[in-house]
């Protein structure tokens, strides 16, 4: 069986899920290959022809179309019967890799595609994540209802998306698998940290500086902190359209001096990071189950997140951190007092988020599972996954 992964770009710094599933399952002995609108080649890895400039692209379309007529005539002649030269050229990777199967990595990539299944003969399998139900499509009347009509199976992060998919219009009866991320649990977890001794309590957030990220909530929380009088450091890793915003909250906070903003960050500064914190802090107004949340805790870190999407799925209130109520930045400051006033429960914490993660979140998990529904999905009919 042949696996397509569909994204936009590869290889993506804030989508290292799709990489080190692709590598997984290829590791597992899969067919399996990427096919991205941008980014660089490699092994298995397909990047679409160029769009721009436009007469780059229609330089380069008799090309295309004359690789796909090799490697897919049948197709290929489907396209070109239907007079879709253009979409041809757009498509061309995803058609000369013949797959079996077309996994979009995100139900918004999915939008106004879903003719592949008809014309390269395949089934096509989509994911939705925060992004594509909490956002898209929102002002569009029956945005997804071609894909659930047409999908052969649907891949939610979390059971808040999967009940979110069926009021976008999804059927409930449609066949569908609700597997949480993975992470490296080994790498993350492989971070020492050293006892906190007399110094200030150090927080840490990893996220894109986006509204959805709700670091207004969290500035908020540690001015409380350090109004009640407890010492604070607080590092926030991640860029984004709303540095600004979140610099002037900080400013207006008056907590210069105890937050930094350290900007866009790769694994090994992530993980560094995250061995320098004593709790992690996450306020997201709305999430899909967030990647950033699950290395913290492979790492040992207590965490204190809000309630948003599928947090409460990710953090087992009271035994891995604490989960409150989304914007309530005196909630969390309370969490907050109480992890940093108590060591031994910071300890506790941060190993039943270890062994949580390497039980329900390691890449073997997640590949083994990815396996299954593949396989289900290459069948003439899929039976319904809860």
């Amino acid at each position: 069986m042949k696996i397509v992964l569909v994204v936009s770009e590869y290889p993506a710094v804030s989508e290292t899920f799709v990489a080190a599933k692709f590598r997984g399952l290829v590791e597992a002995g899969w067919d399996v290959e990427v096919a991205a609108g941008r980014g660089r080649r490699e092994k298995r890895v397909r990047v679409a022809w160029p769009h721009r400039p436009r007469w780059l692209a229609a330089a380069l379309l008799p090309a295309a179309a004359a690789r796909c007529l090799w490697a897919a005539p049948r197709t290929t002649l489907r396209y070109l019967a239907r007079g879709w030269l253009r979409r041809l050229y757009l498509d061309a990777e995803i058609v000369a890799a013949r797959p079996d199967v077309v996994h979009f990595e995100f139900g918004a990539l999915a939008v106004g595609r879903m003719y592949l299944a008809e014309l390269a003969g395949c089934k096509i399998v989509v994911s939705f994540r925060g992004f594509d139900l909490n956002h898209a499509g929102l002002d569009v009347a029956g945005y997804y209802d071609e894909v659930w009509e047409r999908v052969a199976a649907v891949h939610c992060l979390s059971r808040d998306l999967w009940e979110k998919a069926q009021r976008r219009g999804c059927p409930a009866g449609k066949a569908h698998a609700i597997l949480s991320p993975a992470i490296d649990t080994e790498y993350f977890g492989g971070v020492t940290r050293a006892p906190a001794g007399d110094r200030p309590v150090r927080l840490v957030s990893v996220g894109r500086l986006e509204w959805t990220k709700g670091y207004e909530y969290a500035l908020e929380a540690v001015a409380a902190l350090r109004a009640s009088g407890m010492p604070v450091d607080y590092r926030i890793v991640g860029a984004g359209e709303h540095l600004e915003a979140v610099a002037f909250c900080r400013h207006q906070l008056g907590l210069e001096d105890c937050v930094k903003l350290i900007g866009a960050a790769g694994r090994e500064r992530v993980r560094a990071e995250l061995e320098w914190a004593d709790i992690f802090l996450h306020t997201a107004v709305t999430e899909g189950f967030c990647n950033a949340v699950i290395e913290a805790q492979a790492s040992g870190l207590p965490v204190v997140t809000s309630d948003a999407g599928g947090l409460p799925e990710n953090v087992e209130d009271g035994v891995t951190g604490f989960v409150v109520q989304r914007r309530d930045p005196r909630a969390t400051a309370e969490k907050l007092m109480r992890l940093a006033q108590d060591p031994a429960m910071r300890e506790r914490m941060g190993q039943a988020g270890r062994e949580r993660a390497r039980r329900c979140f390691s890449l073997p998990v997640h590949v083994r599972a990815f396996q299954d529904f593949y396989e289900r999905a290459g069948q003439p009919d899929l039976a319904r996954r809860a």
